[in-house]
């Protein structure tokens, strides 16, 4: 399993409890670093804490002060560093526009958040499992 650390794109407190809860209720230990504005997590992926090593794993919100998360997207893929970082969109956009964008842009997933705690507990296993265990990270290899 991928134990780096996971960059948390949210810009709603509730939401980054929300997700730090279920990450420890399903006993997942990587660290979770979050920042609340699409300027902050360009800044995140170029500096302090990551300047040595990319995060695991972006989860990545759409609807985002100062800079929206499809042009974070948009920069994380134009740069040959960050181009290979594993990018999920957890979103609750409903937009298929949006859908469409994220997908021409890369990201490697798109899940609209859960409403239902237990629903959202699932999702989160689903990314544990898969792009933190299963999946062989390109960035390590990248790097």
């Amino acid at each position: 399993m991928d134990s780096r650390p996971i960059l948390l794109v949210e810009d709603n407190p509730d939401d980054v409890l929300l997700t730090r809860r279920a990450f420890r209720k399903m006993g997942i230990p990587n660290e979770i670093v979050a920042v609340s504005d699409g300027v902050a997590a360009i800044e995140a992926l170029t500096a302090t804490p990551f300047d040595k090593s990319l995060p695991a794993l972006v989860l990545l919100d759409l609807k985002l002060p100062k800079v929206d998360g499809i042009e974070v997207l948009r920069r994380i893929r134009e740069q040959g560093r960050t181009r290979v970082i594993r990018v999920v969109v957890l979103t609750s956009s409903r937009e298929d526009k949006d859908i469409l964008r994220c997908a021409e842009l890369g990201a490697n997933s798109y899940i609209r958040k859960p409403i239902d705690f237990d629903e959202f507990l699932r999702a989160v296993q689903k990314i544990s499992d898969y792009w933190l265990g299963l999946d062989e990270s390109i960035q390590e290899i990248a790097q």
